[in-house]
């Protein structure tokens, strides 16, 4: 059977993917192809079931290297557009996802490889690792959303400083700033993720992909906007009974004390006898 994914290495455990950008003999680069395999790798996990992707790149050296120069220095001005487009589209779809994405960084993270980070909903470097967006030195700019996520992330004047000069940035000076969410030695980027998927796995995935979707909502709403998708989305939640049988279950043990009648006459007349 021909595999779908050639440049993804993929394993799964404890209901969650663990995909390898597998292209090591081109620093884990994302080409057009690669691109495209990520994409659909993440609609193939979204129908499995599985609530989490942790995302790693092959090898020591890169975690992702860029997108691919070899490929982009051919581009004319509306293939290069085409190619932005196509980039952008996938890091969009990741933060539409429902599942719960890492970024487990070791090594050189920069460029598209750093703009795919923030896609992503959790980033972990290795304490070695180095980060940042330096394309301006090569005589273009990040081109899949590095210019519009990074300040949403680090603040405005960070983010100036990092595209504008090119610099990379060593692990702790990413944590600083809020680029990553934790610096581990690499030896424990798995259990870290791991950690992270196993917490995932206990909140109903309804209720993550709500918060999901509410909290990404902010970045691009106006406030008052914003405030309607979260009344909208803490409204579905209310369509399933997890919070309702929750509060039962502490009342009824005694962990939940209140001085409210907690006997309603909607309860009575759904469930009997309470």
């Amino acid at each position: 059977m021909r595999n779908r994914f050639p440049n993804l290495a993929i394993s799964q455990a404890q209901d969650a993917l663990w995909v390898t950008i597998n292209r090591p003999g081109d620093r884990n680069s994302l080409d057009s192809e690669t691109i495209a395999q990520l994409q659909a790798q993440l609609e193939v996990a979204e129908a499995s079931g599985v609530r989490a992707i942790v995302y790693q790149g092959s090898g020591e050296k890169y975690f992702i290297g860029g997108a691919d120069g070899v490929e982009m220095y051919r581009l004319c001005p509306d293939e290069a557009r085409g190619f932005s487009v196509r980039i952008q589209r996938l890091f969009n779809r990741m933060e539409r996802s429902p599942l719960l994405l890492i970024a487990a960084i070791d090594g050189l993270c920069f460029g598209g490889g750093l703009e795919f980070a923030l896609a992503c909903d959790l980033r972990v470097a290795s304490d070695g690792s180095r980060l940042g967006l330096p394309e301006v030195k090569l005589g273009i700019i990040p081109g899949g959303g590095g210019t519009q996520r990074l300040p949403r992330v680090v603040g405005f004047g960070r983010a100036v400083e990092m595209i504008l000069c090119g610099r990379l940035h060593p692990a702790h000076d990413a944590l600083e700033m809020g680029l990553v969410h934790a610096v581990v030695p690499a030896t424990q980027l798995v259990n870290w993720a791991a950690e992270m998927v196993a917490r995932v796995n206990a909140i109903p995935a309804f209720a993550f992909a709500a918060a999901k979707r509410a909290v990404y909502g902010s970045r691009s709403l106006p406030l008052e906007a914003g405030l309607g998708l979260e009344a909208d989305r803490f409204a579905e939640c209310f369509a399933e009974n997890y919070f309702a049988d929750r509060v039962r279950e502490q009342l009824a043990d005694g962990r939940l004390q209140s001085t409210r009648e907690t006997h309603t006459e909607r309860e009575v007349g759904e469930h009997g006898d309470v």
